[in-house]
């Protein structure tokens, strides 16, 4: 096919090593600044020669859907990055491709359909209720909403997935996880790596961390599998473990690891970070606050919120929405193309590094009027009906969007919920500078006051 693209614009950069620094410094500003000085296809270079980095940034909606979906078959997960997530937390569903991929989601999507993830919600209002317990005694009243949902969402998944062995490996996430994370953020993003088996101090600490982790998950998926028929639980693991079919077998103990290390990282960082920063949210803007408390209160009316409240909180569910535009738990999305591509009237050659970017995208002035202002009434249904698909796009989008969105959502809802139900929170912290890890994570702390609401129940 020939390509009748003009040339990809982008920044000058230093002569000999490009955007390197700008990158390094403040990725996410620079491709806000990208797309505000060069338009919605951007090339950006980095790097020394012979180690040079050559990326194309799509900013546009409209470039998001070619990407992720229209012509997903195209930019596929080949990049550096994703080699070294592979490595690290295996080929689970975020990682794998083609067959493997296919087969994997035929088997997982079972578990993960409307009706067997509000089965989860009562695992989330438990753990919801142990740290709202927690809260109130403790001697002090302000908390880091970062640290706090990060601790509730991975006991929460933890327990969805592992039932009853779930204290087994909440301690040993919250101490391998960012070892191996920080390990493969480093790798992913280096020109150039020493092989993983060479006995370097960084190497070492990053597998030591892995083994402890391997080693919990595969003991308690050794004991699933050795209960077989007799396994009568609920949990997600039990569930993959008993996952069949006629088309493509079972998944073997090392596949279902893979799947419960990509459900733990995918399953509590990013749904902690939207938790996190639509409390920070709500905590810096009273009038929005006392909005949504309004709604809960109303609709609970004192009980404990389930899966079919959802619906019924809408002004909730927008706050949600909005806090995942302003802060996208991924907030970059990288791919690499196939074959040269046309893309907004531009020219992406065959083998390129390829990115899309919520963060961005999401603050795109062509689609979001004073775009970092937070404002949930954005989310009605009437004014997202005006907006492209891929506007708004915090889990991905075509044929890999995130199999657990509605578990998200429905997480985030109920822990929302019942916090708002029980305090009201000051902003301590009000501005929370951010990065970007394997998602967005907050590089300071992101203090709340809390005060108890007089009445609340307990």
């Amino acid at each position: 096919m020939t390509m009748t693209g003009t040339a990809v614009p982008g920044p000058a950069g230093l002569p000999l090593l490009g955007s390197m620094f700008e990158l390094k410094r403040d990725s996410l500003g620079t491709f806000l600044n990208a797309q505000r000085e060069h338009g919605d296809v951007v090339r950006i270079i980095a790097g020394p020669p012979g180690l040079r980095a050559e990326l194309y940034a799509v900013f546009s909606a409209e470039g998001a859907q070619q990407v992720l979906a229209t012509e997903s078959a195209n930019f596929r997960k080949d990049n550096a990055f994703y080699q070294e997530v592979r490595e690290s937390f295996g080929n689970g569903l975020l990682t794998s491709q083609d067959d493997d991929y296919l087969r994997q989601r035929r088997l997982v999507q079972p578990l993960f359909t409307r009706r067997r993830v509000d089965g989860y919600a009562d695992a989330v209002t438990a753990e919801t209720s142990a740290l709202l317990s927690a809260w109130r005694t403790a001697p002090d009243a302000t908390v880091d909403v970062v640290d706090e949902t990060t601790r509730l969402t991975l006991r929460a998944v933890a327990r969805i997935l592992f039932g009853t062995d779930v204290e087994a490996a909440v301690d040993v996430v919250q101490r391998c996880f960012p070892i191996i994370g920080e390990y493969t953020l480093t790798r992913g993003y280096s020109p150039a790596n020493f092989p993983r088996s060479w006995p370097t101090p960084a190497n070492r600490r990053a597998a030591a961390a892995m083994e402890d982790l391997f080693a919990v998950c595969d003991g308690i998926i050794e004991k699933r599998r050795a209960d077989g028929d007799a396994a009568t639980g609920e949990d997600l693991l039990t569930l993959l473990s008993q996952a069949e079919s006629a088309e493509d077998g079972t998944l073997d103990a090392s596949e279902i690891r893979d799947q419960v290390l990509v459900f733990l990282l995918a399953g509590h960082e990013t749904t902690a970070t939207s938790l996190a920063f639509a409390l920070h949210l709500l905590a810096c803007h009273p009038e929005q606050q006392a909005r949504a408390r309004d709604e809960v209160v109303r609709v609970l009316n004192g009980r404990t919120p389930g899966a079919a409240d959802l619906d019924a909180l809408p002004y909730l569910t927008q706050v949600l929405k909005e806090a995942m535009r302003l802060y996208p738990a991924g907030p970059v999305i990288g791919r690499r193309a196939v074959a040269a591509a046309e893309v907004g009237g531009h020219t992406i050659p065959a083998g390129a590094d390829v990115i899309v970017a919520p963060w961005v995208t999401h603050r795109h002035p062509g689609y979001w009027d004073d775009p970092e202002r937070f404002d949930p009434e954005r989310f009605t249904p009437e004014r997202e009906k005006e907006r492209p698909r891929y506007a708004w796009f915090p889990f991905g989008g075509g044929p890999r969007a995130c199999i657990g969105q509605h578990f998200s959502m429905l997480e985030s809802v109920l822990a929302l919920a019942m916090i708002l139900r029980e305090y009201e929170l000051d902003a301590v912290d009000v501005d929370v500078p951010v990065d970007t890890g394997i998602t967005l994570r907050a590089a300071g702390p992101a203090r709340c006051a809390l005060r108890r609401i007089e009445g609340a129940s307990a």
